[in-house]
């Protein structure tokens, strides 16, 4: 069972392998028929039918605190939401970009459909990039996401992009300014999404210098060893009382193994040794070895699900190495 429905990217062949090819800088009505994205979220009321099964048909009832929404070209439902939902249609997210591609300087990337066009989401690059020690590129980027079944709020977030092994990690800084998230009980407004995200630009700056840093800190095998152990440790029955901890020990293995040679761009004088490596390791790990039942899967996971939650815990661990 696939999760992405449809994409599209331009440059190179994204990690996950997936989608349609396009010529860098076409317009955005392409994107979305590429993408699969031109359709819109429409909306209908909830009804039931009364009566026993097997009677004959009883009366329909309406039911006015939920509404139902469901695909224009598919008539395919999506889900059913509050009727207070406030829907954000695929053609606003690739609209979003229109005035950052046309006069900021930013390119879309991939955008696409997941889960049947229960999520959907567009990545463009910022035009910002470093080149730490080593020649160890990094490319900033915008995603901006929504889904339509309760799974994510409309959330627009800088992201790095490590060129070598195309590892992904969200630029979240201490204070959250990386990412601004607007709930579906609120109007998306896209023109107050890019004024907050004004403010973030500089957190590319703040992204930076941490990254430096880290590239600067050097790791002892013991140390790393007790880095993956803490990142790599997950709760046992957590509701039950007295719940006791675990080391994932396949995952432990594959990281070291990454961040000790195996991994791309783990030989990199920015990388060898150091605190930026380890981070890599799990960037690495979660992106490309971890396991999923397929591609998407581990595309859904590693930008929006646990995937992403472990970047950020192994994130906030190598900043307490340099602390």
């Amino acid at each position: 069972m696939h999760l992405v429905q449809s994409m599209a990217y331009v440059n190179e062949t994204p990690w996950h392998g997936l989608g349609n090819q396009l010529v860098a800088h076409q317009p955005l009505e392409v994107w979305a028929q590429q993408a699969g994205m031109n359709w819109r979220i429409e909306e209908a009321e909830v009804r039931f039918v009364s009566g026993s099964a097997g009677s004959s048909l009883g009366s329909i009832y309406s039911f006015p605190d939920q509404k139902v929404l469901y695909r224009s070209d598919t008539n395919a439902p999506l889900s059913v939401v509050s009727s207070r939902y406030q829907v954000v249609q695929p053609a606003e997210i690739l609209e979003f970009y229109r005035d950052l591609t046309e006069v900021g300087g930013f390119e879309l990337e991939t955008a696409g459909v997941l889960k049947e066009g229960k999520k959907f989401w567009a990545l463009a690059r910022t035009g910002q990039n470093t080149t730490l020690k080593g020649r160890d590129r990094v490319n900033g980027y915008l995603l901006l996401a929504t889904a339509c079944d309760g799974t994510l709020a409309t959330t627009a977030q800088f992201t790095s992009v490590r060129v070598v092994c195309n590892n992904t990690l969200a630029i979240a800084l201490g204070d959250g300014t990386g990412a601004i998230k607007v709930p579906h009980r609120s109007q998306f407004d896209p023109q107050a999404v890019k004024r907050q995200l004004g403010i973030a630009i500089s957190s590319w700056d703040g992204f930076l210098a941490r990254m430096k840093v880290l590239t600067d800190c050097k790791v002892k095998d013991d140390a790393a060893e007790a880095f993956l152990r803490r990142v790599l440790t997950y709760s046992v029955n957590p509701t039950a009382d007295g719940s006791t901890s675990a080391v994932n020990d396949r995952a432990m293995k594959v990281a070291h193994e990454l961040y000790t040679g195996r991994g791309k761009g783990s030989d990199m004088a920015s990388a060898s040794g150091t605190a930026w490596g380890l981070l890599n390791s799990i960037t690495e790990y979660v992106d490309h070895h971890r396991r999923a039942r397929s591609g998407d899967h581990r595309l859904d996971a590693a930008w929006f699900g646990s995937g992403a939650t472990l970047k950020q815990k192994a994130w906030d661990e190598a900043l307490k190495l340099v602390a």
